[in-house]
């Protein structure tokens, strides 16, 4: 089998940031499928299990609700590897594109108080595995350390 295209970026070079993971045509439509990188590969801690559910849950409810993008939310959601997560949306984008839709997303995640959109018996298929309190933590230093002091290095996969 072929090697999917994620498999061949260098995850030995990757640094946190956002990048286009790919673009596809869909109905006539293109959908830009973004990385969006919150631990380096391999170098550092991956993101807890409750703190990545939390996210999730609180990301996909901020972005599906906001004014200016929310129609063209296709799906957010975490990346197998716990190093960050996957966003789909309609339309053909860049990194650079997303960087302010990303640091409001990412200040409403490290800013939340309250109850987790969502995490409810009903609601979610395993309503137990949250963790607030370390969400809002790599919200905060994603927001701080990369977001908030975005680089070229940080938009574009390594060669």
């Amino acid at each position: 089998m072929d090697k999917i295209p994620s498999f061949t970026i260098d995850h030995c070079r990757l640094k946190r940031g956002i990048y286009v993971s790919r673009k596809d045509s869909v109905g006539g439509e293109i959908v830009t499928t973004f990385d969006i990188r919150m631990k380096e590969p391999n170098r550092e801690p991956v993101l807890h299990n409750g703190a990545i559910h939390t996210i999730e849950h609180l990301a996909a409810t901020y972005l599906r609700n906001d004014e200016e993008w929310k129609d063209r939310i296709v799906y957010w959601g975490p990346m197998g590897c716990l190093t960050g997560n996957y966003l789909l949306l309609k339309g053909d984008y860049t990194s650079r594109d997303i960087v302010d839709l990303m640091r409001r997303t990412f200040r409403f995640i490290a800013d939340f108080e309250g109850e987790i959109p969502g995490a409810a018996p009903r609601d979610c298929g395993n309503y137990l595995l949250h963790d607030l309190p370390m969400a809002r933590l790599e919200a905060r230093r994603y927001l701080e350390e990369v977001l908030e002091k975005i680089q070229p290095e940080n938009l574009e996969y390594p060669e």
